[in-house]
């Protein structure tokens, strides 16, 4: 009997699924009390390092349509965890920066993402998480 790591090499794009699925429910019951959806914890996590994006860097650096973006940082912003303000010199532009509350809950988004990256990734060698990388950059590539 095998285990789901020992797997024959199989789609690369239904294994991507497959994580794509489970990982949002582990996030998900992980930060505790957070109660966040899976987009609003990718935003979190991306606004972690505590630069202010545009809507356009955000939707792009969290790959989520401007749609879906705009529903979620409504919520975020209703939670108190992001503002919106227009960019200096360029009213236009939408411009999202962390409150103290979403500082917060964006650190304990990575600390969160770290630990389950490192219990997921602690077995694959540097060659391997490397390989890992370069599948992902080309799929996205691909899907652009």
């Amino acid at each position: 009997m095998t285990s789901s790591l020992e797997q024959p090499p199989g789609s690369a794009v239904l294994a991507l699924q497959r994580a794509t699925h489970v990982t949002p429910r582990v996030l998900a019951a992980e930060p505790a009390g957070l109660g966040l959806t899976p987009s609003e914890t990718n935003a979190l996590a991306i606004l972690a390092d505590g630069r202010s994006r545009t809507v356009s860097e955000l939707g792009t650096a969290t790959g989520t349509r401007p749609t879906t973006l705009t529903s979620v940082l409504d919520r975020l912003e209703r939670r108190g965890h992001i503002t919106r303000g227009a960019r200096p010199g360029d009213r236009r532009v939408v411009v999202i920066e962390l409150t103290p509350s979403g500082r917060e809950a964006a650190g304990t988004v990575r600390r969160t993402v770290g630990a389950l990256e490192a219990r997921a990734l602690a077995g694959l060698s540097a060659e391997s998480l490397a390989g890992f990388h370069h599948v992902l950059r080309a799929l996205t590539e691909v899907l652009r």
